[in-house]
């Protein structure tokens, strides 16, 4: 399985059984690859990076180093999560960098999104780059590299967090799961024991809330888009059925609200969180589900008690003529 170019007899891996010998197989690749050298990796807490963590635990044990970068756009608990899961649970060696002051006094005052986007993948560069350099003896660089990346970007995923270091990070690369699409690699998560809210993430874009914040972000409508998709997260997530994916926007608009300070009216200006649901095959055509309304107005009633908020929205936008995400 060490070729770029994955072969027509490769059998998918849907069980157990499956995924062990193919942990079993990687597992002495990356022993003959890496010997007892270092290995340096990027993880995110998403499925492709974890499951990439998980098994280089299993094969080099405390040489890997993980590096893990909080730029304050995660979702809630997604920090918190990455410590438990690999450093207490799997004993990693995990560095852990909260970067969130960095990264959004870098972004104050910037609405374009594509601006944003380059400030967030840039900064977070710059920041892996000076945690590697603090290293001594990497000599390799773990990737989650999966292979639709490898048919669509011809084996560079760039839009990967890792994607563009500095040539003197160019380090050799160590890609186990390059050979497999997103589904085997979530089988090979839970053999590997990692928790179902990890292996099953929904698509997150690199730069996080960053673009669900819309608009120049803000500490505090931030914080507010933090909380607010945590419960919509939850409730659609207590559905007998949950869509494809699942999470809000918080648009750069005010409207008019009111709120009742010793039994008295009072109007102010408050955001309006949007929440979105949608579900889709390809990516190119995507549906909206219908959500009970009930579950609906349990999010309004959770919402709307964030400070700031005072309006939720459905946003019912299908694709075409809308896209998933809102930047």
């Amino acid at each position: 399985m060490s070729s770029n170019v994955r072969p027509e007899t490769m059998e998918r891996i849907t069980t157990e059984a499956l995924a062990n010998a193919f942990i079993d197989e990687q597992i002495a690749e990356i022993k003959a690859q890496v010997g007892d050298k270092k290995v340096l990796l990027a993880l995110s807490g998403g499925v492709d990076s974890s499951v990439v963590a998980a098994l280089l635990i299993k094969a080099i044990g405390q040489n890997l180093v993980c590096v893990h970068v909080n730029h304050g756009l995660l979702r809630k608990g997604e920090p918190e999560q990455v410590i438990e899961v690999f450093k207490n649970q799997m004993n990693a060696n995990l560095i852990y960098v909260d970067a969130t002051d960095r990264f959004l006094d870098k972004l104050a005052g910037v609405s374009d999104p594509e601006k944003k986007r380059k400030i967030i993948g840039g900064e977070f560069i710059d920041v892996f780059a000076e945690e590697a350099a603090k290293l001594e003896g990497i000599e390799f660089l773990a990737q989650g590299t999966i292979y639709p990346d490898i048919l669509e970007s011809d084996g560079v995923k760039a839009h990967h967090n890792v994607g563009g270091l500095p040539e003197e990070l160019n380090f050799e690369l160590v890609e186990p799961v390059k050979l497999l699409y997103k589904d085997e690699v979530r089988v090979v998560g839970k053999v590997l024991g990692l928790p179902d809210n990890m292996v099953y993430r929904q698509p997150f874009p690199g730069p996080g809330l960053g673009v669900r914040c819309v608009g120049a972000i803000t500490r505090d409508r931030l914080e507010a888009l933090r909380e607010a998709d945590a419960i919509v997260r939850e409730e659609i997530e207590k559905l007998p059925e949950t869509p494809w994916q699942y999470f809000c926007a918080i648009p750069d608009i005010q409207s008019t609200g009111i709120k009742y300070v010793n039994g008295k009216g009072e109007r102010y200006m408050g955001w309006a969180v949007v929440i979105r649901a949608v579900n889709t095959t390809d990516a190119v055509k995507v549906t909206v589900p219908e959500i009970p309304f009930a579950t609906l107005c349990t999010m309004r009633d959770k919402i709307v008690q964030i400070p700031g908020v005072n309006r939720v929205l459905w946003d019912i936008s299908e694709k075409p003529v809308a896209t998933i995400e809102w930047e």
